[in-house]
């Protein structure tokens, strides 16, 4: 309500403005008509210089109104551009872009998810697959899918399948594939107790991403990793020393 009064306000002013502009032209027209008659009369009454400065006059106020003019008309412009047109050029740039995804993750997405809830894991998982068909270059459905067979299902080694298949399915961006990786390291080392496997991941993140973030997360968890396996190997000898004693 607020903005289309501050519109009637605006329109109101523009209008005022400019029928003010337009009267001043007129008078400004007569007067000067009136001036060349009294000049061809030979000015007997001696008005003429004093018409001269009022048209002079009218024509400043004529130059103010025609700046006011402009400045209301710029500013309802202005804000209507803003307000109305650049965000529907937006939404509809937006919708160009990204439709077809919203329309996978209404659809094929939102079935899978309505599976999981119900309990039909098979189901979901199939429905999952038939998502990363729909929309090749999105991580989300295998890793659904993964989390579905080491969750609900208890089956690691069919995650650690889905989340190889999908890294070997084609060439992902740099994020996605060390997303990849990083879930395959953590379920070796987490569930399937492969520390050594885990590391080999790892390393493979560091040469094949080196200068990124995920090369010196991995590095960092390899040096985590080292300095555990260092302590627990401490500890052991520490505790056969006293077993001898």
């Amino acid at each position: 309500m607020t903005k289309w009064i501050m519109y009637g306000v605006l329109a109101v002013l523009v209008a005022g403005s400019w029928m003010m502009y337009s009267k001043t032209g007129r008078e400004m027209t007569d007067l000067a008509q009136q001036i060349e008659v009294q000049q061809d009369a030979g000015d007997p009454e001696g008005k003429v210089a004093k018409m001269k400065a009022d048209l002079q006059s009218m024509d400043g106020g004529k130059i103010f109104n025609g700046i006011l003019l402009t400045f209301l008309s710029a500013g309802f412009v202005g804000i209507f551009v803003v307000v109305h047109l650049l965000p529907f050029f937006a939404q509809r740039v937006t919708h160009a872009v990204y439709d077809s995804g919203e329309k996978v993750e209404k659809d094929v997405m939102h079935a899978a998810r309505s599976l999981l809830a119900q309990g039909d894991y098979e189901g979901a998982i199939a429905a999952f697959k038939l998502a990363a068909a729909a929309d090749p270059l999105n991580r989300l459905p295998w890793v659904e899918i993964a989390k579905i067979q080491k969750t609900n299902l208890g089956d690691a080694a069919a995650a650690i399948q889905t989340i190889r298949h999908a890294l070997e399915s084609q060439e992902w961006e740099l994020n996605d594939a060390a997303y990849f990786l990083f879930r395959l390291a953590e379920l070796y080392d987490e569930v399937e107790g492969d520390r050594a496997t885990a590391v080999s991941i790892l390393n493979q993140v560091v040469e094949q991403f080196p200068g990124t973030r995920h090369s010196a997360n991995a590095s960092h968890k390899l040096h985590e990793w080292t300095v555990a396996d260092e302590a627990a190997a401490l500890a052991a000898q520490k505790a056969q020393y006293i077993g001898q004693m």
